[in-house]
C-alpha cells in the first residue's frame, strides 16, 4: 500500500520535522515527495525559520522552488535569509521572474543585492528591471520569459530553436511566440497552431498575427484587469514607449493582483491586522502589528464616549461604568476580528486546520495577555484621570484586559471550529464574536464593580 495512505498528514509532518531536525536528506526528500502541495505547506508553516532553512538546504532546487512558491511570502523571504546567497540564486533560478522579484522584494536590500550578484548577469538584469516598476502595474506584474524569434525566421528555424531550448522553454507556459523586428519591437505573434500546421520552409511573417493587443508598461491594476475582462487572452505582451517587448503579462497574475488588493482592503477594515501576519512569527512583532491599531482605536472610542459623559457630571460614579460599557465591548470586538482575520488567511493558505486548535489557543492566549495588559491599563488611566478613583479604573481596565483575551480565544478558534463541522467560518464567525464578547464584556464589568461596589462611590 502507497505509504501516503499508511500515515495520517500529522505523522507525515512530524516525519518532516524529525528529518529536519536530523539533517537526513533521504528522509526530508522522501517526506516533501509523499505530502501534497497544501499538506507541504502546513507542515513547512508549523517548522521554525531555522529550520525552514536546513530544510531548503536538504531539498533539491526544484523541490525547494517549489516549496518556496507555496509558501506565504513572508516566510519564503525569511527563509531564504537565512540561506547563502549562492544555494537562495540557484533556488530562485527554479521560479519565474515574476515570483522571484516577489521573493526577492520581501528579502532585506543588502541580502538580495547579495543573492543578485551571484545570478547569471542577464537573470540579475531582469529582476532588476522588474523590481523597478511599480507593484501593481504591468511591469510589477509581467514575467521577462517568453520565446521572441526574429521576423525573417521560416518556420523550421523557430522549430529548432524551441527544441535546441526545450529544458528553458519547458517552464515558460508557451502558448504564442513572439515576433520582433531588428530593433526588438514587437510586430506580431505567431500561435503555436500555426507553426505546428505550417511546412519548414515557410516564412514566419505570412503566418503571425500583425498588430497584436498589448499593454504598456506602466498601466495599472484597475485598467488591467477592465482589459482582460474584455479580451479572453491567458497572457498579454508588454511593451515600452518605443513598442520593445519587454515581458509577458498572465491573466492569472492580474487575478492573484487584484484578490490580494481586496484582501488588503479588508484588513484595513476597523480590527483587522494592518500586513502580513502568521503566529510563527515572533510574539512581540504580532503584538506590535495588532497593538499600531488598537491603541489608536482606543483614543477614537474615548472620543466618542466622551460625548455621552458630557451629559454624566452629576452621575454617582457606578453609573459612569455606562460609559465605558461601549468601549470595552468593542475593544474587545476588534481584538477578537485581528484573531479571527489571521485564523481565516492561515486556513485558506493551508498555513492552519482544524486539527490546529490547541495550538492555535495556546497563540492566541499569548497575544491576548500582552494586548489586553496595555489596553486595560490604558483604558484604566483614562477612567481614573475622569473621574479621579482608581478602583473605577481598576474595574473597566481589568474587565478589558480579561475580555481581550477572551475575545481573541474565540476569534481565533472560532473559524476551524466552523470549518470541522463543514461550515463556512467567513459567514458565521463575525456574529459569534461580536456577541460572546458583548456578553462577557458586560458580565465581567458589572461583576467587578459589583464586588468593589463601596469603594466605586
Amino acid at each position: 500500500m502507497n505509504e501516503r495512505f499508511e500515515l495520517s498528514g500529522a505523522e507525515l509532518e512530524q516525519r518532516l520535522a524529525a528529518g529536519v531536525d536530523a539533517g537526513d536528506r533521504g528522509a526530508v526528500r522522501a517526506s516533501v515527495a509523499s505530502l501534497e502541495p497544501l499538506d507541504t505547506v502546513h507542515a513547512v508553516a508549523r517548522l521554525t525559520d531555522e529550520q525552514r532553512a536546513t530544510l531548503l538546504g536538504l531539498l533539491r532546487f526544484d523541490a525547494a522552488a517549489e516549496v518556496l512558491e507555496h509558501l506565504p511570502e513572508t516566510q519564503a523571504g525569511d527563509a531564504l535569509e537565512a540561506l547563502s546567497p549562492r544555494r537562495a540564486a540557484r533556488i530562485l533560478g527554479e521560479l519565474p521572474s515574476d515570483k522571484c522579484a516577489d521573493l526577492l522584494n520581501e528579502v532585506e536590500d543588502d541580502e538580495a543585492r547579495a543573492i543578485l550578484a551571484t545570478m547569471a548577469p542577464a537573470r540579475a538584469r531582469d529582476l532588476r528591471e522588474l523590481a523597478s516598476y511599480e507593484e501593481d502595474t504591468a511591469g510589477g506584474l509581467m514575467m521577462s520569459e517568453c520565446v521572441r524569434v526574429p521576423l525573417h525566421s521560416t518556420v523550421g528555424e523557430v522549430v529548432d530553436h524551441l527544441q535546441d531550448n526545450a529544458d528553458t522553454f519547458q517552464d515558460f507556459d508557451v502558448q504564442t511566440i513572439y515576433v520582433e523586428d531588428p530593433g526588438r519591437r514587437l510586430v506580431g505573434v505567431l500561435p503555436m497552431r500555426e507553426l505546428l500546421f505550417a511546412r519548414r520552409s515557410a516564412a514566419v511573417e505570412p503566418l503571425m498575427v500583425r498588430e497584436p493587443a498589448t499593454v504598456p508598461l506602466e498601466v495599472g491594476l484597475d485598467d488591467l484587469g477592465a482589459f482582460f475582462e474584455e479580451h479572453r487572452f491567458f497572457g498579454v505582451p508588454v511593451v515600452d514607449e518605443a513598442g520593445v517587448l519587454r515581458g509577458v503579462l498572465r491573466r492569472r497574475a492580474v487575478e492573484a493582483a487584484r484578490a490580494a488588493r481586496r484582501e488588503a482592503a479588508r484588513r484595513a477594515s476597523p480590527g483587522i491586522v494592518g500586513g502580513e501576519e502568521l503566529r510563527s512569527m515572533p510574539l512581540l512583532v504580532r503584538c506590535g502589528r495588532r497593538l499600531s491599531w488598537l491603541s489608536v482605536n482606543i483614543g477614537l472610542n474615548v472620543l466618542a464616549a466622551s460625548v455621552i459623559a458630557l451629559h454624566q457630571d452629576t452621575l454617582e460614579a457606578v453609573i459612569a461604568l455606562a460609559v465605558f460599557l461601549p468601549i470595552i465591548s468593542d475593544m474587545s470586538g476588534c481584538s477578537g476580528s485581528q484573531a479571527m482575520a489571521v485564523s481565516m488567511r492561515e486556513l485558506t493558505l493551508g498555513v492552519t486546520r482544524p486539527r490546529d486548535l490547541a495550538r492555535v489557543l495556546l497563540a492566541e492566549i499569548k497575544v491576548g495577555l500582552v494586548n489586553g495588559a496595555a489596553l486595560g491599563a490604558l483604558i484604566g488611566l483614562v477612567a481614573w484621570a475622569w473621574k479621579g478613583n482608581p478602583w473605577l479604573g481598576a474595574v473597566v481596565g481589568a474587565a478589558l484586559a480579561v475580555n481581550t483575551v477572551v475575545a481573541v480565544c474565540i476569534g481565533g478558534a472560532v473559524p476551524l471550529a466552523l470549518r470541522r463541522l463543514g461550515k463556512d467560518p467567513a459567514l458565521a464567525s463575525g456574529p459569534i464574536l461580536t456577541t460572546v464578547t458583548d456578553m462577557c464584556g458586560f458580565f465581567l464589568v458589572l461583576t467587578l464593580a459589583s464586588a468593589a461596589l463601596e469603594y466605586l462611590g
